[in-house]
């Protein structure tokens, strides 16, 4: 509280020297300052989205150049944590569904073993719930929730999370291997194998999923060969 009261006392002198006129004005700036309201959820609001982490490539990758290098992304920049949390910061807030700075701002907390790093205006999962609140439908931004969840010990909510995309996308083969792969991680064997059948169904070739199954001796075999899509899902 302290901090903030030599810029109140200041601003009251001015609206005082300046007149009862200059109220509005300084009202104005009070509320563009403190744009950030708390929404029901309990996380902030942190302004008008600058771009579309899907649609907007442009835009992303300039936004990138300055805010979110290889050195940002990797939280091996040679500068402060909070300086590393504040360029994240600066991509969530422009945009919201950002799959790679998501990753990066849970692992910073992580890192730093705190749910809401320094640099960040709001905690961790608040940007997975601003960026589903921005694109509900990012399924892969849900994933990345889910997996946050999972990795606090929040398997219902992870669940709920990964459901949802289950059914959003179920043609995808790649969607349905991921999921898997957090259901695994959550040692939901049944679910995780599921999965891995229904990812073999779509055409994936990837392995990591069946083996890990297998190492953890939960692995089975669909009860029937799966058919290969004539165009090759792949992945």
């Amino acid at each position: 509280m302290s901090i903030s009261s030599g810029p109140t006392r200041r601003a009251a002198f001015r609206t005082r020297v300046l007149g009862s006129g200059c109220v509005l004005v300084l009202a104005l700036l009070a509320s563009v300052a403190s744009r950030a309201q708390v929404n029901a959820s309990g996380c902030p609001d942190l302004g008008q989205p600058f771009g579309d982490y899907l649609v907007d490539k442009d835009k992303v990758a300039l936004s990138e150049r300055f805010h979110f290098t290889p050195e940002v992304e990797n939280l091996v920049r040679g500068k402060s944590s909070e300086k590393i949390g504040a360029d994240i910061d600066f991509m969530l807030s422009n945009y919201p569904n950002h799959h790679r700075a998501l990753v990066a701002m849970m692992r910073l907390g992580e890192k730093l073993r705190t749910p809401q790093p320094p640099g960040a205006r709001t905690s961790v999962e608040c940007y997975f719930i601003l960026a589903l609140r921005f694109r509900r439908d990012d399924p892969v931004a849900r994933m990345l929730y889910a997996n946050f969840l999972a990795r606090n010990g929040r398997e219902p909510e992870a669940g709920a999370q990964l459901e949802w995309v289950r059914r959003a996308v179920p043609d995808d083969p790649l969607a349905q291997y991921n999921i898997g792969l957090i259901y695994l991680d959550m040692r939901n064997y049944a679910k995780a194998l599921e999965q891995a059948h229904r990812a073999q169904e779509l055409g994936i070739t990837r392995t990591d999923l069946s083996d890990r199954l297998k190492k953890a001796g939960q692995w089975k075999e669909p009860a029937s060969p799966p058919q290969i899509p004539a165009s090759g899902a792949g992945g």
